[in-house]
């Protein structure tokens, strides 16, 4: 879609209503496509960055709910997007932008929600629906537009029908269906196999700067097409779902051969699984760009960038023996005491709950890129 980014919003929207399964209900008018959608009710306390957001695999199946009341100033452009769509089942903002100003711009993000068939809401209280989700937890929602809206009893049964996080098996619903390489900037010092579980483009970018040529393979491959790269080191990517949903046996394959292995996000779960910890749904998630976490290995505090609804249950206060050796968790949520990060202290194995590569977001935790390096070093020496 190749729009005029100086276009305005609509002059005048259609009604439109957000029913949360719980009965609470709030009335606005419609942003983005017209019609319905249902997902999970959660919100994202990122003051900028939605374009990555809303690009980002793992909000698969959910409605985000905009905490920073003006979204849409800096429009859409063709180079932010961190997939091949939007992933969001539907988006909620307070004040959406009459008219987007960037030089980057092409298009309105109202034009770029329809383009795409997003169903959203504007002109609703944020505030008061994101204290709502604060207070009650994260839960099925839906938001209607373009018809008749007076039966709010049967659009709350539909809501109360629609499918429920817990459960859900989605990695293989936004990963790729086939393998594909991002080269090495400059020489090439490693090879990475990266099981895309509903990887960030940024993520293989990074460790392309690093000198890693990045075998991205889908979110079902084997232990036999890991290997079949030649890894100097396995990476874990993001994604969406509930981690006790996964096949863990290409993690314990790789933990077996001592591979150098890192985690993020549903990968970190998924180590923590495979580790014998048992993971559970947070009330109401982490969700924006603005977490802060401490290193429990440096005691340094990093303001990261988070999207998460699940946790992995390890002890904070002692060393845990594993089939694999011993494992500690290396980072901790400063807000909740949340664990945030894994590592093996005796293979190269070492994850986090969060995104590293940081789009959007702050780059405090970079560095981690460097020790998923520092780790393939120490192996090949």
């Amino acid at each position: 879609m190749t729009t005029s980014p100086r276009g305005t919003a609509r002059a005048k929207a259609s009604p439109a209503v957000l029913v949360l399964e719980d009965g609470r209900s709030f009335r606005g008018r419609a942003y983005g496509a017209e019609g319905e959608t249902f997902g999970e009710a959660v919100f994202s306390t990122g003051m900028t960055g939605y374009q990555e957001t809303l690009t980002d695999p793992s909000y698969h199946r959910q409605v985000v709910v905009m905490t920073a009341p003006h979204i849409g100033n800096t429009g859409v452009n063709d180079d932010d997007p961190e997939s091949r769509r939007i992933w969001v089942s539907g988006y909620v903002v307070r004040d959406p932008a009459r008219t987007p100003s960037n030089w980057r711009a092409r298009r309105s993000l109202d034009e770029e929600l329809i383009a795409q068939g997003v169903v959203g809401i504007s002109g609703i209280d944020t505030r008061a629906l994101t204290r709502h989700l604060r207070e009650r937890g994260a839960m099925r929602v839906g938001i209607f537009s373009g018809e008749a809206l007076a039966d709010e009893a049967a659009l709350l049964a539909r809501v109360r029908q629609s499918p429920e996080m817990t459960g859900a098996d989605l990695s293989a619903e936004v990963a790729t269906d086939r393998t594909y390489v991002v080269p090495a900037v400059g020489r090439k010092r490693f090879t990475v196999a990266a099981l895309d579980l509903g990887i960030k483009g940024m993520t293989p970018h990074r460790m392309a700067e690093r000198g890693i040529e990045v075998h991205v393979l889908p979110a079902d491959a084997t232990l036999d097409e890991v290997y079949a790269t030649a890894p100097d080191g396995v990476f874990l990517s993001n994604g969406p779902g509930d981690p006790a949903t996964a096949d863990l046996t290409v993690v314990k394959g790789v933990l077996e051969r001592g591979t150098p292995l890192f985690g993020i996000c549903f990968g970190n779960q998924l180590l923590g699984r495979a580790l014998g910890f048992g993971t559970y749904k947070l009330k109401y998630g982490h969700r924006g760009i603005n977490q802060p976490v401490q290193d429990r290995t440096t005691g340094k505090v990093e303001v990261t960038a988070h999207n998460h609804g699940f946790a992995v249950d390890a002890p904070l206060d002692r060393v845990s023996d594993t089939p694999y050796g011993r494992a500690e968790v290396s980072h901790v949520c400063l807000n909740d005491n949340v664990v945030e990060g894994l590592r093996l202290l005796d293979r190269p194995v070492f994850s986090v709950q969060y995104h590293p590569e940081a789009a959007a977001g702050p780059h405090d935790a970079a560095y981690l890129f460097d020790r998923f390096v520092s780790l393939m070093e120490d192996q090949r020496a």
